[in-house]
């Protein structure tokens, strides 16, 4: 609903055989945080080009060869963020993308012509926030693009004519939608809504000219599912539904009666990713995120390329684009100890081709292995999580940093990850727990969340940190706490609720008021606030509580050292919200280190402010925890003397 998914042993407790010491080089912060050499291949729907991002001029632009060939260049020339979403235009002679200025998420919708390497805005409107609802090859001279042009709160559809760029009103918000759904024709025939409880409305219509209904109403408790669209003529819906189950299964839906029937399931963790054939829209796969990610195949038509690909590469794949033929496939394998690789895959001669990894200065240095791990909460709750420790590390109790996944909302998952492999090689041990709230689990977990912020779901970070130090893994005296978003808030939460735990904490835009948060939410996140008043707490009836749950209350409680880091145009976590914290801990005298970057939002793309924030943190976690660190760059140190306040 917010967007924002092979079998291994689970262990009780932390009891891995550490490595002989042997030396590892310490890979620069270039090769893991600059820009990726190339990153996002998609194959255009004729099958006649392959698309990918890579730095022109030093930022992310799209580039194109024809397929098969080395005929490459930039199609778009981005001079600013980069790029970081596109997508095939169906005609393949046009690319469209999404790029918001300076981080304020106010998205707008461009399209790249490959022959004239000409960009036009087609939605060219200020304090406008552009979402993609639907693309189809059955309709491919338009696109239906979500804005929140007449209300700030709401998006309505609108009809993009991708010829004369002409944009007409489709569907408009009643007032509580949050998600629009079209079928293959390019008709709104499906939307979620919030409900007042906090729940989710589920209506269709048979046309577009047809009333809407209500067709499927979820609880609170099973508010987390989604629509996965419809069959190919429109008759069925296909929803991730938790409703009379524990976990969230992929049902089909007949439209006109709402007859269900469950396609797939798991006990334990939830359906996610659906896999659909691009010309017919049937149903071909779904994914669940085990401890590893796992493909079950619908249709036995696509078995045999699956059994194929897993012998390609011991990895997870993930098929990420196909031509309108579904004669070649592009297709990723992540692992958790190199960088990630892409083929394509020819389903006629079911054979793989290499087309290129995304970070290959990667492939010189030792990456650490992560580890899927569980143990049980204080009562009694299983928690699953990923443990990575330093390739070489030493004998003996290591520094950890506990790094706390953002959302609340959200999961850690198993493969790279760039920020857990810089962690390992400057020596920290890595804890990333799903803690209750986290979703993926089944709605038992994540409902165990509820108005827990700063309770029970940080009881669980320190029962990850106890099981770490019992386990022999952690240095109870040099342990960290470090996160963004949620993740950052849950570091100020470390800080001043439980300092003597943690020997320091670093906050990436994490809010340091419940309170201030929601009254600052995005206009757009409005028909939320159903969720936050559910699962968080309400401002009108328990503000007492949500204040007594933010770190800015305890902020005399706060004796370690604190790193915050935060972006100007951040529209989710308010920069008053770092300062606020900042100021605070301050005028008690305490240390405190912050970072105000001028043009990000929630979070870093622009490379040279992420290495600078990198270098920072880097140095920072070396102080306090005595792991390794690589000098500030002059670039890096001139933008921190820019940035640091």
């Amino acid at each position: 609903m917010m967007r924002l998914f092979a079998a291994v042993a689970v262990l009780a407790a932390p009891c891995f055989q550490q490595q002989a010491p042997r030396a590892v080089d310490l890979i620069p912060r270039e090769a893991l945080f600059g820009n990726p050499e190339r990153a996002n291949p998609q194959i255009s729907p004729d099958g006649k080009k392959l698309a990918w991002l890579a730095p022109d001029e030093g930022v992310l632009n799209v580039w194109v060869r024809t397929f098969g060939a080395t005929d490459d260049r930039p199609v778009t020339s981005d001079r600013k963020r980069g790029i970081r979403t596109y997508f095939w235009q169906q005609d393949s002679d046009h690319v469209l993308f999404l790029q918001d200025t300076g981080g304020d998420e106010n998205w707008r919708l461009y399209q790249a012509s490959l022959a004239t390497k000409k960009t036009r805005d087609l939605t060219p409107f200020d304090k406008v926030q552009a979402q993609v609802v639907a693309a189809s090859p059955r309709v491919p001279g338009a696109v239906l693009v979500g804005l929140n042009k007449r209300n700030p709160q709401l998006h309505d559809v609108h009809r993009l004519d991708l010829a004369t760029g002409a944009l007409a009103l489709d569907t408009e918000n009643p007032g509580d939608v949050i998600g629009w759904t079209a079928d293959e024709e390019l008709r709104v025939r499906a939307c979620e809504c919030m409900a007042p409880d906090g729940g989710a409305v589920i209506r269709v219509r048979d046309a577009v000219d047809a009333p809407w209904r209500e067709f499927q109403r979820w609880s609170p408790d099973d508010s987390f599912g989604s629509i996965a669209g419809f069959s190919g003529d429109g008759k069925t819906l296909r929803l991730i539904s938790s409703l009379d189950a524990e976990t969230g299964r992929l049902i089909e839906a007949d439209v006109a009666t709402g007859a269900t029937r469950v396609i797939a399931e798991d006990p334990r963790y939830d359906a996610g990713a659906v896999m659909t054939n691009p010309k017919t829209a049937k149903l071909e796969a779904v994914q669940f995120r085990r401890a590893r990610n796992d493909w079950k195949s619908i249709d036995p038509a696509i078995e045999a390329d699956f059994a194929a690909l897993r012998k390609v590469k011991d990895g997870d794949f993930s098929v990420t684009s196909r031509d309108d033929e579904d004669k070649t496939w592009i297709v990723a394998f992540v692992v958790d100890d190199a960088p990630v690789q892409y083929f394509s895959w020819n389903r006629e001669a079911r054979k793989a081709e290499f087309l290129f990894t995304n970070r290959p200065k990667l492939e010189k240095f030792t990456l650490s292995k992560m580890k899927p791990v569980s143990f049980p909460a204080r009562d009694g709750l299983k928690l699953e999580g990923y443990l990575t420790t330093p390739a070489g590390a030493p004998e003996g109790r290591l520094p950890l940093v506990l790094n706390v996944h953002g959302g609340p909302w959200a999961r850690d998952s198993w493969g790279l990850n760039n920020e857990v492999q810089w962690l390992a090689n400057r020596g920290y041990a890595v804890l990333q727990v799903n803690f209750r709230g986290s979703t993926g689990y089944g709605k038992k977990h994540v409902n165990a969340g509820d108005r827990e912020w700063g309770g029970k779901m940080h009881d669980d970070l320190i029962d990850a940190v106890k099981w770490a130090i019992d386990g022999g893994v952690a240095d109870p005296k040099r342990v960290a706490i470090y996160g963004g978003s949620y993740g950052g808030y849950s570091a100020l939460v470390g800080a001043a609720f439980t300092p003597d735990v943690f020997a320091c904490a670093v906050d990436i835009v994490g809010p340091s008021s419940i309170v201030t948060l929601i009254k600052n939410i995005p206009p757009y996140w409005k028909p939320f606030i159903a969720v936050f008043n559910r699962r968080v707490g309400s401002l009108e009836k328990d503000e007492a509580f949500l204040h007594a749950r933010s770190p800015l209350s305890k902020v005399d409680e706060i004796r370690i050292p604190l790193l915050v880091a935060q972006g100007a145009n951040d529209p989710r976590v308010k920069q008053s919200e770092s300062e606020a914290i900042v100021a605070a801990v301050r005028k008690k005298g305490k240390d405190v280190e912050y970072l105000l970057f001028p043009d990000e939002g929630h979070g870093f793309a622009q490379p040279d402010n992420r290495m600078a924030y990198y270098a920072s943190a880097e140095g920072f976690l070396a102080k306090h925890l005595g792991g390794r660190a690589q000098a500030p760059t002059e670039a890096e140190a001139k933008k921190l003397a820019a940035v640091r306040k």
